[in-house]
């Protein structure tokens, strides 16, 4: 079994109160058109005409040649973090396809686990890559942007 996550709400809250992105900028301000905004911390569209972040982030420990720094949007008043579950969550239900990939306990890319699926054998498809004693967890990105959506690991 597997889970999908969002990003921490501790992250989430520092950047909703100005902390600096992982290039050290502020966040931009801007308002949702209501459609390919996804909040990956609710992970939700965020409604149309709400305002939203766009930040720069890296969701890995530390730098290294494989963390990976990406734009994602975040709603910009406090919302509900989605709660850790089996489910594909809303967000990830909207687009035909997305890139996973495979990475180890030190945050380094497990070749050969990456690959553009449709979003209706993304459970499948990250199931078969945790099978991989090597692999600690999936990353979940957009198969056109390569923006970091969401987190797969396996339910414990």
């Amino acid at each position: 079994m597997i889970t999908f996550s969002a990003l921490p709400t501790d992250i989430v809250r520092a950047y909703q109160s100005g902390a600096p992105d992982a290039y050290g900028a502020p966040a931009e301000r801007a308002v949702s058109n209501g459609a390919g905004n996804p909040c990956r911390h609710c992970l939700r569209n965020i409604p149309e005409w709400a305002n939203m972040l766009i930040l720069a982030h890296r969701p890995f420990d530390g730098l290294h040649p494989y963390a990976e720094t990406g734009s994602i949007f975040l709603c910009a008043e406090p919302c509900e973090r989605h709660t850790d579950s089996t489910a594909l969550p809303p967000v990830l239900t909207t687009s035909p396809d997305y890139l996973i990939k495979g990475y180890g306990r030190d945050d380094r890319i497990v070749y050969g686990t990456g690959a553009v699926v449709p979003t209706t054998r993304l459970a499948e498809h990250a199931t078969r890559i945790l099978d991989d004693p090597k692999v600690a967890y999936v990353h979940v990105r957009s198969a056109c942007n390569n923006c970091y959506q969401a987190r797969v690991e396996r339910k414990a």
